[in-house]
């Protein structure tokens, strides 16, 4: 069981990571593509003197055998935060789930699902937990 004082480090990032993404949002609104918002978002991060890893590609193993380019996580924030971004109208269960498995994948406690395509982006922000 993960219990809240195990992300404590976690929830600091993402604190500091949610301001960044907000100023981003501020400045561009909605309506630009996911790419976009990446790469302004990554530079900020940068910027800010976070240590991050974009299109981080995760291996899926399943029997054994390696996918190298199996998934890769959008922005991957001081080798502990798993950043999932979208640029849609809405985000659904399986952006959900595709965040979920990052995490599992990579042994990660803490994920955020961002949809910049909304009015205020603090309506486009979903935490995602890894419990196992």
């Amino acid at each position: 069981m993960l219990y809240d004082h195990d992300l404590n480090f976690e929830n600091d990032l993402a604190t500091k990571v949610i301001g960044i993404a907000m100023d981003v949002h501020s400045q561009l609104g909605p309506g630009l593509l996911e790419n976009a918002y990446k790469q302004i978002l990554a530079f900020k991060l940068k910027k800010s003197g976070l240590s991050i890893e974009v299109e981080k590609r995760m291996p899926l193993i399943i029997d054994g055998i390696e996918l190298e380019n199996g998934y890769c996580i959008d922005i991957l924030v001081e080798r502990r935060l798993v950043l999932e971004l979208k640029a849609v109208e809405r985000t659904t269960e399986i952006h959900f789930a595709q965040t979920l498995n990052y995490l599992k994948l990579g042994k990660f406690k803490l994920g955020l699902l961002i949809n910049f395509n909304v009015p205020k982006l603090k309506l486009g922000i979903k935490r995602v937990i890894n419990t196992k």
